[in-house]
């Protein structure tokens, strides 16, 4: 039944370290997406700083400035999925990090009571041996010899 159990182990492991890579994947989209929006912004300053300076670039910023804004929502509703993505994704892995644990700890139970009953039966053995060379001891001290 032991074997059983570091398997179901090893299986949790991988399972957590999958979650880890997938958390670690959204966090990096995360910071995709803050990396986006600050380009957005400097864009932004960009273009506002070329529309004062030239009356033609002017009369276009208001078309930039609904593009503008479409891109900054898109940006920021993905970003508001993907941080939901990752509050779901710290919850998964925070649930198997405990089954992991879980069974780790089910198994080290196990692995002492086992050493405890392996010990047990050791001393036992060693005290037979020991009361059978204390008898003949005594047998032959009775019979003569030493």
């Amino acid at each position: 039944m032991a074997k059983g159990l570091h398997g179901v182990i090893r299986l949790h492991k991988w399972t957590v370290d999958e979650k880890r890579r997938a958390l670690g994947q959204l966090l990096q989209r995360e910071e995709e997406i803050l990396r986006f929006q600050r380009l957005l912004q400097e864009e932004l300053l960009r273009e506002q700083t070329l529309a004062r300076q030239d009356v033609t670039l002017a009369m276009a910023f208001g078309q930039y400035l609904k593009l503008y804004s479409r891109r900054r929502d898109a940006l920021a509703q993905a970003l508001v999925e993907v941080r939901q993505r990752i509050d779901a994704a710290r919850q998964d892995l925070a649930e198997a990090f405990l089954d992991l644990k879980t069974y780790e700890l089910t198994q080290a139970s196990r692995d002492r009571q086992e050493k405890l009953e392996r010990d047990r039966k050791e001393q036992a053995m060693l005290d037979e041996i020991g009361l059978t060379l204390h008898r003949r001891r005594e047998q032959q001290r009775r019979d003569g010899g030493f």
